[in-house]
């Protein structure tokens, strides 16, 4: 097959911007990735860490001994899209739609009961919820969001909403819940710089104050 000037001249351009993209690409999921982790570190204040790199330049898994107030471990995945990748990179924004925070929190106080929020249509897969039959259901608002409510005691849900509620953006939280089988509070959310400090920090106070209360751990 002969290449035409015409062909030649557009594998020349895209492989061009493949590599410019490439280098803004990385350096921004980079700077993104550094600068989430000073975020968090300085509100958890970590006794000691521990990261596992996630390959390329799409994030990394973090685990904190915090053994202070009401926390004992902190967890958190951050992956990034591709911004790296010119071709990839529009596929992953209709696949993952966007950067993402999974937080696990595992405090000293122990959870009696599970609950979760789930932004209606968020998932594709419905997640595996391992009592769902048992629990509860109904559908809410939040701060013009509808979100799935299961939960053993609607008290325990109502907190969640509270929590979610005052968050910065809370349609920025895609699923958040309370695991008594692994005592584990977990969050799913959407990060953004100018607001992941004060999230955080609400996030911490949430654990701290409302978890070692009732309705949770009685």
């Amino acid at each position: 097959m002969e290449l035409t000037s015409g062909i030649l001249l557009a594998i020349m351009v895209l492989a061009a911007l493949t590599s410019i993209q490439f280098y803004k690409g990385r350096k921004l999921n980079l700077q993104l990735m550094d600068f989430y982790l000073r975020k968090i570190e300085e509100v958890v204040k970590p006794e000691d860490k521990d990261y596992v790199w996630l390959g390329g330049y799409i994030g990394f898994r973090a685990s904190y001994k915090i053994n202070r107030d009401n926390i004992r471990k902190f967890e958190y995945t951050l992956t990034l899209l591709p911004r790296h990748s010119l071709l990839y990179f529009p596929i992953a924004l209709l696949t993952s739609r966007h950067d993402k925070l999974y937080f696990v929190v595992k405090p000293f106080a122990q959870i009696k009961r599970e609950a979760h929020l789930i932004q209606k249509g968020y998932y594709r897969l419905k997640p595996d919820i391992e009592n769902e039959p048992l629990l509860q259901k109904e559908t809410i608002e939040i701060a013009g969001k509808k979100y799935e409510a299961l939960y053993e005691k609607k008290r325990d849900v109502e907190k969640l909403r509270e929590l979610v509620g005052g968050l910065s953006k809370p349609h920025n939280v895609k699923h958040v819940s309370l695991t008594p089988k692994t005592n584990v509070f977990y969050v799913l959310m959407k990060p953004e710089p100018d607001t992941i400090e004060d999230d955080i920090e609400r996030i911490v106070r949430f654990v701290n104050e409302k978890l070692k209360e009732s309705p949770f751990s009685s």
